[in-house]
Parts: C-alpha cells; structure tokens; sequence
C-alpha cells in the first residue's frame, strides 16, 4: 500500500485515476512533492466530462449563417489616430507575446523567440519584438508593459536570455513573464491519465487561448489593473513584420468601444492555409480553413475578389474589462484532439510507443474562440507586405528566407520613399531608429547612400 496523502488517494480513486500511483513508493521525496502538485493542479471533473464528450459521434462543425465580415479601412482617420495616440500617452495600452514555442520546426531546439531574423543584424525574434516596444514607448512617453508568455519548455531559458541581454533596454519592471497553462493528456478508450515518465504527467500546453485563462491565474490581468492599463494587444513571437502598438489601430478600436479587435490580411489564393474571419450569426468569428467548405472558399464578389478573404494573422486587441469578464465565467472552451502519445505504462512498467495509433487525447483552447463573445467587435485590414511575413517552415513559404526578403523589401521601401536607392543591397532599419517610412525620413542624415549591406541602428 502506498503512502501517498490519503486525500490524494482518495481523490484520484473517485476519478478512477489510481493507477498513476503505482510506483509512488520509489520516488524521492522531491519527485513525489512535484508529483503530488501535477495531479493536485487537476480539474478532474473537467477532464472526466472531456474524456467523455471525445466518445461521443463526432459532429460537423455547426455552420449557422454564415456571412462575409466587414473590414474596416487600413488607414486611420486623424480622429482616430489622436486617440490612439492619447491611450498610449496615457499608459492604457500593454504589449503581449505569445512566446510558448520552440523552433523545433526550424531545426533550432531553443525558444523561437531566440531564432535570428534580422537580414542585416541577425537580431532576433524577442530583439525585434521588443525594440518596437521601447521604441513606442519613447515615442508616446510612457512604457508600454511586455507580457511575455512562455510554457514550461520555454520559460527559464527565455528569462535567462532577457536578463542576459538587459531586457533589450526595457525596464525589467515592465516585462512581466507569465507560463502558459498545461492540460494532461488522457487515454483515448479509458480516460485513464497518461504518464510521460513515472512520477510524471504527459502535459502539454493548453493552446493559444489558454493565454487568457493564465492571465487571471498568474495574477497577470490584476496588476495591469493596478496600472491602469485598459487594452491588452495580442500577437505571435513568430512575425517580425508586425506594427506593435501602432496608434491607428488603437485609435479605431477605442473610436469603436471594441472589445475585440482583429486584424485582417486578405487571402491572395482559395487554398491558402489561414483561418478566415466571418459572420457567424450575427457575431465576429473565425472558420479554419480545413472547415471552409470548398464553394465558400471559392465564392467571388462582382469585383472578382474572395468573398471569404478576411485572413487572420493572429493579432488582436483586447480590453482588460473584456479579457477580466471571460476569465471570470471559467475562460474559453477545450477543443479535443486525438494524437498519438507516447507514455509509460505502470502497471507493464515499460514506456510504450504508441506506433502512430492515436492512443490520446489533448485538450486545446483556441484564442479566436473569444471574438464571440464580444459585445462590440472591429476587424480591420492591414496590408500583407506591411505586417505580415511569418516563421513557421525551415524552408519554402513562410521560411527564414521569405521572412528576411520580406523586412528587406519593407525596409528597402522606406529608404526609397526617403529618396534613398538601395541598388540591389540588403537593409535593416532597427525600430529604435525609425518605427516607419515617416520618422526613416525626418532621421535620415543629407546626403545618406546605402553602397553595401546597411543596418540602420541608433547606435
């Protein structure tokens, strides 16, 4: 008989769960300590009505009515911007990374915040991230704080890498790390817990939406609270192109009183991999493109373009009050997957390869299932050779290389639109030294020539 805590037992009997504790008696006591807070962390009656929906007859996603989204113009009025301009004088704005992946994928086994990207410079990820934000900072005259959410496989090095490099010139006070929640993977046919080692769940992150939840649980939404930070500006570590914190698209969400807002880049082809937003009943939501059935994909407007080309490239700005409210009702729905889930059995006392059977099930939660839930909701364009160049292959599209073609060419734009050839060269403009084409153009000292390789620092 073990000697685990007796409500431990007790639980997990209830939840017929025990078998995760064969073995208990030949852990040391610091591997029974971290043990005993896994299972502890646990919301089994969660996991046990999970485990039962995934039994249930898979059913087709529900459709509703289905609508193309209205998209607000790129460009800001000057309305609009001066009040965006005003809510980051007033330090009502925060920046937040979603930063839990490493680049596996990229043959890089670090966080990918820590892949180089920078043509000219090799900056990386996090570097360009969060060098706009000190540069907004500077600009609007109040920092801008940096909610860096990372996972269990990413947080202590990602910390060690920001102290390393001096929090890139930000206040370490306003960097604010905070983990990403972890779900455990449970048996397909039983629902029994799955170990990954004895001692030890298979956990795995909870998804992007389980960003929200950790807001709340790592105290995260009441300190920016305390701050009086009322606008929360979402975005992926994985696209240095992005415009963080930009003015216009602040203002027209605080012109809209949007809870939620999105950008939108259009789809260029019906068979590009990207979720597309739509009106789903009424309400601002977001069809994967595996579940857009091929003759809305296809479907044409008079003008010739998609009808369904709203993409969605992953940012978005959310307010407090609305992130608080979801938090507060017990965060967003789990979507479930089955994966093949490679696990120690205690009771064979063996690991076992699950050989590509989907022997498991993973619990996810999706951020674009929070659009709606929104009362007011703003989708707004942006221009795909201005914001959006993501990381995400080792090779072909969305690679290291389009990445690095994409900020030269945006970059290269800049300099020309300043009266500045580039004849052929390769350029980086730091964002401490120029956050757009306009302030490039006010910096730039007479008579500038690019005659080689150029990165524009303020340096």
């Amino acid at each position: 008989m073990t000697d685990a805590p007796a409500e431990l037992i007790d639980r997990l009997k209830a939840h017929r769960q025990s078998h995760v504790l064969m073995g208990w008696d030949a852990l040391s006591a610091p591997q029974r300590a971290s043990f005993a807070a896994q299972l502890s962390a646990i919301h089994f009656r969660e996991l046990d009505q999970l485990a039962a929906q995934a039994k249930k007859p898979v059913e087709p996603p529900k459709s509703g009515h289905v609508a193309p989204l209205p998209v607000a113009p790129a460009v800001a009025s000057p309305h609009e911007r001066a009040l965006g301009e005003e809510a980051l004088r007033r330090g009502e704005v925060a920046a937040l990374i979603v930063a839990g992946g490493q680049g596996s994928r990229l043959g890089f086994e670090k966080p990918k915040g820590m892949y180089p990207v920078g043509p000219v410079s090799g900056a990386t990820l996090f570097r360009v991230h969060a060098e706009k934000i000190l540069a907004v900072s500077r600009r609007y005259g109040k920092p801008v704080p940096f909610l860096v959410m990372t996972s269990p496989a990413t947080d202590a090095e990602t910390r060690a890498y920001f102290r390393e490099n001096l929090f890139f010139g930000l206040a370490e006070a306003d960097v604010i790390f905070f983990e990403q929640g972890t779900m455990p993977a449970v048996c397909s046919r039983t629902g029994r817990l799955l170990l990954e080692a004895p001692g030890r769940l298979a956990l795995s992150p909870n998804g992007h939406g389980g960003t929200i939840t950790a807001l709340a649980e790592r105290g995260v939404l009441r300190e920016l609270q305390r701050r009086g930070v009322k606008h929360v500006y979402y975005f992926q570590v994985d696209n240095p192109l992005l415009k963080i914190c930009d003015a216009g698209f602040v203002g027209q969400h605080v012109a809209a009183r949007s809870e939620a807002s999105s950008k939108v880049v259009f789809k260029e082809r019906p068979e590009e991999k990207v979720g597309v937003f739509a009106l789903i009943d009424g309400k601002c939501g977001m069809i994967e493109y595996s579940d857009l059935p091929k003759e809305l994909a296809e479907a044409r407007d008079a003008n010739g373009q998609l009808t369904y080309r709203a993409g969605n490239p992953a940012v978005h700005l959310f307010t407090v009050e609305f992130l608080d409210r979801i938090t507060s009702t017990g965060g967003l729905a789990y979507h479930i997957a089955r994966k093949a889930v490679p696990h120690f059995d205690p009771e064979a006392g063996k690991p076992i390869d699950p050989a590509g059977e989907l022997n498991g099930l993973k619990f996810e939660r999706f951020i674009f299932d929070a659009l709606p839930l929104a009362e007011r909701w703003l989708a707004v364009e942006t221009s795909r050779a201005e914001e959006f160049a993501p990381l995400k292959n080792a090779t072909g599209a969305d690679s290291p290389a389009t990445v690095r073609d994409a900020q030269i060419a945006l970059h290269s734009g800049w300099l020309e639109h300043a009266g500045v050839p580039t004849h052929g060269h390769p350029v980086e403009i730091s964002p401490l030294f120029a956050l757009d084409a306009g302030e490039l153009k006010r910096k730039l000292p007479g008579g500038f020539q690019v005659t080689g390789p150029t990165y524009l620092s303020a340096e």
